[in-house]
């Protein structure tokens, strides 16, 4: 099923097919490791559902829900 990062829910998985985005986000996203064909879990989902904190490459990283939105995901 294909769809958002921010529309991961906690503990379910998922494998990065594309990043989108404003160049200084993508290069952040690329920086901390989230690269095409990276699987990563959803790990936390705060209150108020923004931000999200995923699993990637054995650290956790948030991402606010604005930013998450630009990255395509495959459940």
């Amino acid at each position: 099923m294909l769809g958002t990062l921010d529309s991961l829910e906690v503990g379910e998985r998922a494998v990065v097919t594309a990043i989108y985005g404003r160049d200084d986000m993508k290069r952040r996203l690329l920086d901390i490791g989230m690269t095409q064909g990276l699987e990563l879990t959803c790990v936390l989902k705060s209150p108020f559902g923004d931000p999200r904190a995923y699993w990637i490459k054995g650290a956790t990283i948030a991402l606010r829900n604005e930013d998450a939105e630009n990255v395509m995901i495959e459940k």
